[in-house]
């Protein structure tokens, strides 16, 4: 049997509403759904390593998404997502992440966000303050990356 994580073991938490607009024919939540939520959880977990340390104008971009579906959600309510780093690159960050409703995990992901210089469009590196803030956030597991 396979361990799937718990809401407590990720350092950024934030949740979300289940909207109407998400439910499918079957009366769940659409599998779509499950990457919005992923990315509110993403978004607040930048906003909480200080986004605002990268340089003026430069933003995250999501590079790469890996969602495994486990189970389904149901309206009505929130959905609970669970964001942490998991490694960090030159100008990337990989993110371990999950969503529970009801204290049951009910979907994982992996994401990777590159930060992007908007002159040029091209991978930008992290900055020293940002690195360390990213580092607070690391899973319990990852090891921190080194300055640079």
């Amino acid at each position: 049997m396979t361990s799937h994580p718990l809401l407590a073991d990720f350092p950024s938490q934030t949740y979300d509403k289940l909207r109407y607009g998400d439910i499918d024919r079957q009366g769940h939540i659409n599998n779509v759904a499950f990457a919005t939520f992923l990315e509110t959880g993403r978004v607040a977990l930048l906003e909480a390593a200080g986004r605002m340390l990268a340089k003026p104008g430069f933003s995250f971009f999501l590079a790469h998404i890996s969602i495994d579906y486990l189970a389904e959600i149901h309206p009505p309510g929130t959905v609970e997502i669970g964001s942490a780093v998991k490694t960090i690159g030159n100008s990337s960050v990989t993110l371990t992440q999950a969503l529970f409703q009801r204290e049951k995990c009910v979907a994982t992901c992996e994401a990777v966000v590159v930060q992007v210089d908007p002159a040029t469009s091209r991978p930008a590196a992290l900055s020293p303050a940002l690195r360390a803030s990213l580092n607070a956030l690391m899973s319990s597991g990852s090891k921190p990356a080194p300055a640079r």
